[in-house]
């Protein structure tokens, strides 16, 4: 109860007596009754047509129906199961017209939408799917855990629902290309969706922007948040008050409610506001129809924007890129195809590299770019170029270890052009421009510029000068490329040198508690963060450029167990800064005191005790595995900062290390990974084995979905193939 009475502080005063905006209730009533009378109606007609015990739910997802199971903790699984709930959230609809109630008829709208929606899912096969793209419909779990680490870091600051219709199709355009240029995550429903693809605007699951579809679809924006706190925020199903609570500190969300107004969407916002989010309308609104800080009206466009953000409380740090294109991250997961493309660089077709340096401050003039050779509106479209990418950095507390670390970080600052696409790195990198960014006037100088000014903002402590040089002459790419690799040469000597038994320090990373509260990563030279994103130099850095930030050095004392890997440092470390839950960590073995996991993981890796070893899932991987869960079903299992002996988030460069699991026996132990994981990894995997004297051979050894999806399935395969991991020690 006081959690509760905690979390209603936030709308004190947001409503003074005798000034109740009444018009604004007896619309969001009304719809709620709609709205769950329509889930009635189509509810009834399911149960006649399939019958009480057809299953019932969203693919791709542990939660069935997530806004149920979040609110509720009930788990639905058939369609009998829905008559009672619905009652309920008909029951609570009181007529009489205060906040409190309103909240309450928000919550019943929420409920009945999500149920609207998951019944039209009963004709949903992959085959048949019933959304074509660009609409998104439904979006999956595995699709909510990929943007995990990027809300957790905040390079997602918030959501923005945009529910209706703008003025003009431009003035959609406007609004949303400056919600992406500010890195918001998007879900559009509505006739904007129509008004964006008019103006060409890049939506979909590559680009954060979600076109969710129409009426009660933009159930899908609020599924998505409440399941972004069970994965993340380790929210039990059924803590309605925590969740509430969470969304409201965590998942900064907001409603931006264009065009004509009717009742039904007007209760959705209700259960925005029941849920934390406030709602900002390009529509004048009476004296009866506002609700302070909750219900805001912001009739002009050039405003509506930073109103929503500053109600919402979103900071953003301004970046002025001297660039014609839009930036940020949005555009991160742009493809761009041959036919779209203006022209190509590099990619082993034309000569390339990129290199990051240290340099003296005499060195340096910083925010000066130079372009080496010809400039992209030389050539026909179509045409490729060599590609020099030579960024200088001079800082007092910049280290050359730091340049890997910095190096890496071209890939991401160049993909958040729109229009802009880069792959690999060193001397294969592979670059594109779209004939669209070359219409807007995009040329070689805006590389340098977005490279500047992203290597300024992002890394302030440790750089404090930047130079840019492109260069696309083919004899200086060449000259400068002998030099590239001698640098990479140094470095890749200097990484042989970093195994965990090489330091006497592990750094933490404590990024993801924002989400997960007890969780506590430990990232070790041989051992990747189970994001994937945050190596130990990445954190090294990081520590340096914010010795109080969630990368913290643990100095390795106390060793308890040489073979599992526990340090008494370690322990007193993950017991302080896992809210004094976690007692003991085992970094070797996932069988005992395993690591904690967030929900941010790449991969998840799990005991299949009939074949006596391990079988590892990653996210993209939709389908059943000998563990008898999906993905989806194991990441809600031990997510949240659970340690689950037997199961364990890892990054998907673990599987190769030397490092992986070697106190249960190292890779000898994997029976089963999905194929497209397998052939993905190949070539790291086949050198590991190699490594470790089981034979490039190995991995054809190892089980995949073509071969069973159950222990029994996979075992006379196993058998037949002589798998070390059946001649092994017993698990358990």
């Amino acid at each position: 109860m006081s959690e509760q009475i905690h979390f209603n502080q936030i709308y004190e005063g947001c409503v003074e007596p005798g000034k109740e905006p009444k018009k604004l209730y007896r619309s969001m009533y009304n719809g709620a009754i709609t709205a769950v009378s329509y889930a009635e109606i189509l509810l009834s007609q399911a149960i006649r047509e399939y019958g009480a015990q057809q299953p019932v739910g969203y693919p791709d997802t542990a939660y069935n129906i997530p806004v149920i199971r979040c609110m509720s903790g009930e788990q639905v699984t058939k369609l009998g199961d829905l008559p009672p709930i619905l009652n309920r959230m008909r029951a609570q609809i009181k007529e009489e017209k205060t906040f409190e109630n309103m909240l309450l008829w928000g919550e019943s709208t929420w409920y009945a939408a999500d149920i609207i929606e998951a019944l039209r899912y009963l004709k949903h096969t992959p085959e048949n799917p019933i959304v074509q793209p660009p609409w998104t419909g439904f979006i999956g779990d595995p699709v909510v855990r990929q943007y995990g680490i990027k809300m957790v870091d905040w390079t997602i600051p918030g959501e923005a629902v945009i529910v209706g219709r703008a003025r003009t199709s431009k003035d959609a355009k406007k609004i949303v290309d400056s919600l992406m240029a500010k890195g918001l995550m998007l879900f559009l429903s509505d006739e904007i969706i129509e008004q964006l693809l008019e103006e060409n605007v890049k939506l979909g699951l590559d680009y954060i922007a979600y076109p969710l579809g129409n009426f009660t679809q933009v159930v899908h924006a609020a599924n998505y948040a409440l399941r972004a706190g069970m994965m993340f925020g380790g929210i039990p199903p059924g803590e309605r008050e925590a969740q509430r609570d969470y969304q409201r500190r965590r998942v900064l969300a907001f409603i931006m409610y264009l065009g004509e107004r009717d009742m039904v969407k007007d209760a959705a916002c209700a259960g925005a506001i029941f849920t934390g989010f406030p709602v900002i309308t390009d529509q004048s609104l009476g004296e009866d129809e506002q609700i302070k800080d909750w219900f805001v009206s912001e009739p002009d466009y050039e405003k509506i924007v930073q109103t929503a953000l500053e109600i919402r409380g979103i900071k953003i740090t301004a970046i002025d890129i001297d660039a014609p294109i839009t930036i940020g991250p949005a555009f991160e997961g742009e493809t761009i195809r041959k036919s779209d493309m203006h022209c190509g660089f590099g990619g082993q077709k034309t000569p390339g590299f990129e290199l990051v340096r240290m340099m003296g401050p005499d060195d340096i003039e910083d925010g000066k770019v130079t372009v080496i050779g010809p400039d992209i509106d030389t050539i026909e479209p179509g045409g490729m170029l060599p590609i020099g990418i030579l960024v200088e950095v001079y800082g007092r507390k910049m280290q050359e270890d730091f340049e890997p670390v910095l190096e890496r970080r071209i890939h991401y600052f160049i993909n958040y052009g729109e229009g802009i696409w880069h792959v690999a790195q060193r001397d294969i990198n592979w670059l594109r421009v779209s004939k669209d960014a070359f219409s807007k006037g995009f040329r070689l100088k805006h590389f340098g510029n977005i490279l500047y000014a992203k290597f300024k903002s992002e890394f302030p402590s440790i750089v404090d000068r930047v130079q840019v040089t492109i260069m696309t002459d083919e004899a200086k790419v060449l000259e400068m490329r002998e030099i590239a690799r001698e640098y990479y040469a140094r470095r890749d000597e200097r990484l042989k040198e970093l195994r965990d038994e090489a330091v006497d320090t592990f750094y933490s990373c404590t990024l993801c508690q924002s989400f997960a509260p007890t969780h506590v990563c430990v990232v070790a030279p041989q051992r990747v963060g189970l994001c994937g994103a945050v190596s130990w130099l990445d954190a090294k850095a990081s520590y340096e450029i914010n010795p109080h930030g969630p990368n913290q050095p643990i100095l390795k004392e106390g060793i308890i167990d040489e073979v599992k890997g526990q340090w008494s440092s370690f322990n007193e470390f993950t017991y302080k800064n896992s809210q004094r839950t976690i007692e003991a960590v085992n970094f070797y073995t996932i069988m005992e005191y395993p690591m904690t996991s967030c929900g941010c993981f790449e991969c998840i890796l799990a005991m299949v005790p009939e074949c006596n070893g391990f079988m590892v899932v990653n996210r993209e991987h939709g389908g059943m595995t000998p563990s008898g869960m999906t993905f989806s079903t194991l990441a809600g299992t031990i997510g949240g900062g659970a340690q689950m002996p037997g199961f364990m988030g890892i990054g998907r460069s673990y599987l190769s290390s030397p490092k992986f699991v070697p106190a249960d026996g190292g890779l000898a132990r994997l029976v089963w990974m999905p194929k497209e994981l397998k052939e993905a990894l190949r070539p790291q995997l086949e050198q590991a084995a190699e490594d470790a004297g089981l034979g490039r051979d190995f991995i054809d050894k190892i089980a995949d979905e073509t071969i069973g999806i159950e222990g029994e399935e996979i075992l006379p395969f196993l058998e037949e193939n002589g798998h070390p991991a059946l001649t092994m020690d017993p698990l358990i």
